[in-house]
């Protein structure tokens, strides 16, 4: 069975649920036959993906939010100007999406909430099944509980999630927790996609607090806390392209890039976790039992945030305000029930893609059948 992957590459949760994914299909049979990573000017692919994607990696130009010019939340006027002017561009993607499935001779396309490619579905109609993957599609399940955000900004959250997904024939929608799917709507409800490293990780509390930063524009308020607090060690991470690897203000300060090895392994050590609230990387502090502080950076991450302070993950605040979070760290208690979800994962997504190639096979061998 030939696999091909298309990739929203925004941001590193798609990016490493991919790697994921291709791991557990090789290593039950299927082949995945290239990978399609929906690339814009103002991010870098990083090299952990290129390092642990064993399929043949292609290019094209995506849709990207860009933010505000404090470089902390998205700018809706921007990134909507900036995307409008870019139209040609993204149409020459999707005919190159097209052409890709095409000649691949893929038998299924698995999609990361890549927005081009529901529009080559919508447009182009390939015949090969598409199943879609993101903690995004659990934004259309009917139990979802929204946070008290705008209604506009929730609107167009799940219109653009509506678009993602366009003939595809399965939604999995990864989830913090066990809920029922819902198939009218086709999402099944599933487990996230985490590393084998991560599984394999052994949690320990060390002294110093974590972080992941999506925009650089939240470092401002990372070293104010810093000045007040200059004795607790903080090792904050982001992917701000024109630092250095490992940047040291001063003996209890560092910023690093990201590198994927580094991350994991201070997550594992850390007393807690502060993070823009990228699914994934909420998904990992939970599996090892971290206590977090979410600062959400746009809506689908106001989302997030709310729905793993749902599940006891951690706080939500507007500002990295490092005293709450060591304040919650004093009474937090890890969620158990969390680490054996995520471990069902292989199996729950092994037992769904196996049942959309039985139903495709079907499909194409009932005309002879009947004949």
């Amino acid at each position: 069975m030939k696999v091909l992957f298309i990739i929203q590459g925004e941001g590193r949760g798609h990016l490493t649920q991919a790697i994921t994914l291709e791991s557990i299909l090789r290593r039950n049979g299927y082949e995945v036959v290239e990978v399609l990573v929906g690339q814009s000017s103002s991010r870098r692919l990083p090299g952990f993906f290129n390092r642990h994607i064993q399929a043949p990696i292609k290019r094209f130009f995506s849709p990207n939010f860009l933010p505000t010019p404090a470089n902390r939340r998205v700018s809706m006027f921007r990134s909507v100007r900036y995307n409008l002017l870019h139209v040609p561009a993204y149409v020459r993607s999707m005919r190159f999406i097209n052409r890709r499935i095409r000649e691949t001779q893929a038998d299924l396309v698995i999609n990361f909430y890549e927005l081009l490619t529901g529009l080559t579905y919508l447009a182009f109609r390939p015949h090969v099944p598409q199943v879609c993957i993101g903690h995004q599609y659990l934004f259309l399940h009917p139990d979802f509980h929204y946070p008290r955000k705008s209604g506009m900004s929730l609107f167009f959250l799940r219109m653009f999630t509506r678009l993602t997904c366009i003939g595809a024939c399965e939604r999995l929608a990864l989830s913090f927790r066990s809920m029922d799917d819902y198939p009218v709507r086709r999402i099944r409800v599933v487990p996230p996609l985490l590393r084998r490293e991560v599984l394999a990780s052994e949690s320990r509390t060390g002294d110093y607090l974590h972080g992941y930063l999506l925009n650089a524009g939240f470092g401002a308020d990372v070293c104010a806390w810093h000045e007040h607090h200059p004795d607790t060690p903080l090792h904050f991470f982001w992917d701000k392209a024109d630092e250095p690897d490992e940047q040291c203000l001063d003996k209890t300060l560092t910023f690093h890039r990201i590198n994927d090895v580094k991350f994991l392994r201070y997550m594992a050590g850390c007393k807690a976790y502060a993070t823009t609230a990228g699914f994934e990387s909420v998904c990992e502090a939970m599996y090892l039992g971290k206590p977090m502080l979410m600062v959400p950076a746009h809506i689908e991450q106001d989302c997030n945030a709310y729905d793993a302070a749902e599940s006891g993950a951690g706080i939500v605040a507007d500002t990295f305000d490092l005293s709450r979070l060591l304040e919650f760290a004093e009474h937090y208690t890890p969620n158990l029930e969390f680490r054996y979800w995520a471990r069902s994962a292989e199996r729950r997504f092994l037992e769904i893609l196996e049942g959309v190639v039985r139903a495709e096979e079907y499909s194409m061998a009932a005309p002879y059948a009947l004949s």
